[in-house]
């Protein structure tokens, strides 16, 4: 088997002796069951070792291949100039990766390197290894040289992402690699009130729905996790999970979860996968197939399940990207579309992430119908952070669809409340940036205040600086 082993491990700085400086006997379980992970893949020698890190190059639309002969690193930035790595690539399999995913029709490659210093994501990791590897050579054994290929994450859909971990089996199986896949990757930041990132209910959650999917190697959950669970969740390694999830493709697998712990109020899960059974493939294991098919149920389901106005909404922008005319509003709506007028954001997502968002805060146009058909356009086509949505986008797109009730002035941040109210932060000049409620991943008023701000080019202490909240109907 090209893949001898892929093990799911965290990556905080702080589990470095020389970064925690005692901190990390705080994190004593998810040390010791690192050591015992990479232990296992010092004693298989591996000729290469493939880490995925969510902190090295990231797109939205490409998977990263970091390219060139070789790189370093330190944990210079957290304070420990003097620990770091020092990898050698293989270059032969990072270009049948990209040979294979060229011919695959796969949006991946070398293009694009931002840094090429070795982060984090997979110091840590490498720190672990090394230290197996140099226990190995101390008990006076001969221990075979590796090699390193490191990939990032993107925003590609999970099937793009397990895709990516087949193309790394592929490669390694063409040029006889043995592999061993490492999957960089907290769980949930937001785990507890007094840890740096605060507390979201969805965060145990979503823990919860990883370790039980790393420990019974029921990978499908890994693809099939809910976008808003993950991203109120704050998760940092479900991308890089999917990756390896692909990497096992067609191969039945030990699984056990080795230590589960959340001491800084951030998940770390350490793992280990190990093909098990005879050599060849196992049908049932073909978890692409199985993908597609919750997949389309699940679209199928969103799409029965659309509320008029969301139906509206994505009729809009997929006549006018098919016919490149703008859709009139049609007969039979209702009194609440034809006759109400009202401000209204169309925001757009795709594999869990936004495609796209615009709207109105006050009504523009005769009636709220067309408001949702010009502004559904708008978020399609003329949001300045997205290219325009394509026809083959279209099948994969969610709408949501918010009417904004009358903004009301406030004194301060303390009649705020980001689940309940939305708030337009506005400066003497004209300058306004506007936020809608109930955001994934905006737990906090200090975070609805900064990014609203944001949006408005608004510094939040200048002179004159007004808040305004409004509650929305939310339609999806």
């Amino acid at each position: 088997m090209p893949v001898v082993i892929a093990v799911a491990v965290p990556h905080p700085p702080v589990i470095v002796a020389g970064v925690g400086q005692g901190r990390e006997k705080d994190a004593r379980r998810t040390v010791e069951a690192y050591r015992e992970a990479t232990r296992r893949i010092a004693e298989l020698e591996p000729q290469t070792i493939v880490i995925s890190s969510p902190h090295t190059a990231m797109y939205l639309d490409y998977l990263h291949v970091s390219p060139g002969s070789g790189a370093r690193g330190t944990f210079a930035r957290f304070g420990d100039a003097r620990d770091g790595s020092r990898v050698t690539y293989d270059e032969e399999l990072v270009r049948e990766l990209c040979r294979l995913a060229r011919d695959e029709g796969l949006s991946a490659g070398t293009r694009g390197e931002r840094e090429a210093s070795l982060d984090w994501g997979t110091l840590v990791p490498l720190h672990f290894i090394e230290g197996a590897y140099e226990a190995r050579r101390r008990a006076g054994e001969e221990v075979a040289p590796y090699r390193v290929v490191r990939m990032g994450i993107s925003g590609l859909s999970p099937r793009d992402h397990y895709r990516m971990g087949r193309l790394v089996q592929r490669a390694a199986q063409a040029l006889g690699r043995r592999v061993a896949y490492v999957a960089s990757g907290d769980l949930s930041h937001k785990l507890s009130a007094d840890g740096p990132y605060g507390y979201a209910p969805e965060g145990p959650v979503f823990d919860e729905l990883a370790c039980a999917a790393l420990g019974s190697d029921d990978l499908l959950s890994l693809l099939t996790a809910d976008p808003s669970l993950c991203e109120r969740a704050a998760e940092c390694g479900l991308r890089s999970f999917q990756i390896m999830a692909g990497a096992l493709d067609r191969t039945a697998v030990d699984a056990e979860l080795l230590s589960y712990e959340g001491p800084f109020g951030v998940g770390y899960g350490v793992a280990v996968l190990t093909p098990a059974g005879p050599e060849g493939e196992d049908a049932s294991r073909a978890l692409d197939a199985r993908y597609d098919a919750w997949h389309r149920e699940d679209m199928k389901r969103r799409r029965s399940e659309e509320d008029p106005l969301v139906r509206l909404a994505r009729a809009s922008l997929e006549h006018r990207v098919r016919t490149g005319k703008r859709m009139a509003p049609p007969d039979g709506l209702g009194a609440g579309l034809s006759s109400r007028r009202a401000g209204a954001f169309v925001s757009i997502s795709k594999n869990g992430r936004l495609r796209g968002c615009i709207g109105t805060i006050a009504p523009a146009r005769g009636n709220l119908a067309e408001e949702i058909i010009a502004n559904a356009v708008s978020a399609g086509l003329h949001d300045p952070r997205f290219s325009p949505v394509t026809e083959r986008e279209l099948p994969e797109l969610v709408y949501k669809v918010d009417v904004l009730g009358e903004p009301e002035p406030v004194n301060g941040p303390q009649a705020l409340d980001p689940r309940r109210y939305g708030v337009i932060v506005s400066a003497p000049d004209g300058r306004r940036g506007l936020l809608l409620p109930d955001l994934d991943g905006v737990d906090t008023v200090d975070e609805q205040l900064r990014i609203a701000a944001g949006k408005g080019g608004v510094d939040l202490g200048e002179p004159g600086v007004r808040l305004m909240r409004f509650r929305v109907e939310r339609h999806s």
